[in-house]
């Protein structure tokens, strides 16, 4: 049985059409991808985003665990509420997740990882973090709704109590507070997101997500689906984990080098692996795609190149471009032309750097 968040009678009480996502029965669409798509990239939507797994850490010695456990370096975080994207790496380099560490108080950090990946996530957390007698306090008590869109500042700001308006509107990028909500429930609004337009993620009490919900809908804050995320993250350039990386793929072959921080004296799991594979030459890297034809670019599709065979990862249409595009992983080396094997015809692609689109225009 797959597991459901607090919204699922919600979602299909709209009419939205579900669908198993790494064992949580979740939207896909409520109507049109498409136009759920575009609301996001021209206005505001929302999604249910709480199959995302909330971990809790605790202890005077949690800096040091997350300068052992992550790549990038937590150190960059020294004002409390600040954020930093990174990746969790195994002893080979080799992703075993991507996520958000917020530093809440010397002794009090919080992650943010992946729905499909938690019981890897928890079984390689909780031992690492025994050594450094960190408390690992997972939050299922706890929803997620991100607000996404040009929009989203003043959808959210209508949900926030009055005296909180003000440090929620001064909320830089990549941070996060606790604030209580018009109706008095505590907040924890980050302004983060994964569909390259501003907005925000809002952590709170399950008890308290319907009628969260149900207000930004009241006003004018439309649903949108899996399909428009993933479409809006390809755009934006963001990575899927199990898709544009995993286990036996590091960070630099993924388009995460810049995730990576090589700070002097600090011996993270899989800094070696990476060091040797930086020395020797990364075998393997990710561009990004544009089709020159019709067709539609799909993960697992055989992309030729002058240097040998790469894959598409991650591929689809574009809805703010009108033509496909795709993440691939091709082998170091000049590609020269390059072509994607699309039922047996290779098709003419050209490769670009990403994201694809920013400000919800298209890059150049």
């Amino acid at each position: 049985m797959s597991q459901q968040t607090v919204l699922n009678a919600t979602h299909r009480a709209a009419g939205a059409r579900m669908v198993d996502f790494g064992g949580w029965d979740m939207p896909i669409h409520y109507g049109s991808q498409v136009d759920e798509h575009h609301q996001v990239r021209r206005d505001v939507g929302m999604f249910d985003v709480s199959h995302m797994t909330v971990i809790d850490l605790h202890g005077p010695r949690t800096r040091d665990f997350l300068r052992h456990l992550l790549a990038n370096s937590i150190d960059k975080l020294k004002v409390p509420g600040k954020a930093l994207y990174s990746c969790m790496l195994n002893e080979k380099g080799g992703v075993i997740d991507d996520l958000i560490v917020y530093y809440l108080a010397e002794d009090f950090f919080r992650i943010v990882s992946n729905a499909s990946t938690r019981d890897k996530d928890l079984a390689w957390i909780e031992p690492v973090a025994a050594s450094f007698d960190v408390r690992v306090v997972e939050r299922p008590d706890l929803a997620l709704i991100a607000v996404q869109g040009p929009n989203a500042r003043v959808a959210v700001l209508a949900q926030v109590a009055e005296a909180d308006r003000a440090a929620v509107a001064a909320l830089g990028k990549f941070a996060a507070i606790d604030v209580k909500g018009s109706q008095g429930e505590a907040l924890f609004v980050a302004r983060t997101g994964y569909t390259g337009e501003d907005g925000f993620e809002i952590v709170l009490p399950q008890g308290a997500a319907v009628a969260l919900w149900n207000r930004l809908a009241e006003a004018g804050v439309k649903p949108a689906g899996l399909g428009a995320r993933d479409t809006l993250r390809l755009e934006a350039g963001m990575n899927l984990y199990g898709q544009d990386m995993d286990e036996t793929v590091s960070p630099l072959e993924a388009g995460l080098a810049w995730t990576v921080a090589f700070d002097e004296g600090r011996d993270f799991i899989g800094r070696s692996a990476l060091e040797a594979q930086k020395s020797a030459g990364v075998p393997r890297r990710m561009v990004g795609l544009v089709l020159q034809d019709k067709g539609i670019l799909r993960h697992g599709q055989r992309v030729a190149t002058a240097a040998g065979d790469g894959e598409i990862l991650s591929g689809t249409f574009a809805p703010t471009l009108g033509t496909s595009i795709a993440f691939a992983r091709i082998p170091a080396g000049e590609p020269g032309e390059v072509g994607v094997d699309i039922r047996g015809r290779i098709v003419p692609a050209r490769i670009v750097k990403y994201p694809f689109v920013r400000d919800g225009k298209p890059v150049e």
